[in-house]
Order: C-alpha cells, then structure tokens, then sequence
C-alpha cells in the first residue's frame, strides 16, 4: 500500500519561495500519476498542478502558471513542487494525490487512490 507524506510547509512573505516534497513509501510510484492540491480556508478543493508517470506530461491551474513547478524523481520516490512568487491567495494546506490509473486533475480529486496528510503553507502580505 502507499503512502504519501509530504513536507516543506510553512510560513512565508508574499513574494518568497518554499519547495514541497511528497515523498512515497510502501511501493514505487514510477507509474503513478500524480499531483497537488490545495484547499483554503473555507474554499474547496483545487487541483493545483499534476504529472505524469514519465515526467514528460503536466498541467498547472491558471493561477500558479508561471510561478509554481512540478517535478519527480523517480529514483528517489518523490514528487517536488517549488513555489515561487508566493501571493497570499496561496495560503492553503497542499496534499500530494497519485492514481496509478488515471491522472490528477479537478475531475478526478473525488477518487484518487492515495492522499497524503497534507502540508499547511501560509503567506503573509
């Protein structure tokens, strides 16, 4: 069974950059698809960004374009998201999802096979 855990969360200045981690235990991932996503106080859920297995594929929300980056390292069992420009709309706790058989994306948040517990990233202006 897999496991996700992710880290990197914290508080920062609009403006600043942090990188997330989800980190993969209990089996590989290197055929998962897999992404983040965000959920503010009191907002729904918002698939953030997601890739797939290969690293080759991925999609970004129109609010992160440009400012956050998704990455994997399959060797190492991990999924990165840097995030730079930070504004504080971006406040939100961010959870690692993967799927091996379909990819992240707001269509299908609602039965992703794997969640982490989620990692709380707060902005200041």
């Amino acid at each position: 069974q897999v496991q996700l855990v992710e880290s990197g969360g914290g508080l920062v200045q609009a403006g600043d950059s942090l990188r997330l981690s989800c980190a993969a235990s209990g089996s590989t991932v290197s055929n998962y698809a897999m992404g983040w996503i965000r959920q503010a106080p009191g907002k729904e859920r918002e698939c953030v960004c997601s890739i797939g297995w290969t690293g080759s594929r991925t999609f970004y929300a129109d609010p992160v374009k440009g400012r956050f980056t998704i990455s994997r390292d399959n060797a190492k069992n991990t999924v990165y998201l840097q995030l730079n420009s930070l504004k504080p709309e971006d406040t939100a706790v961010y959870y690692c999802a993967a799927d091996p058989d379909v990819d992240v994306t707001a269509d299908t948040m609602g039965y992703l096979d794997v969640w982490g517990q989620g990692t709380l990233v707060t902005v200041s202006s």
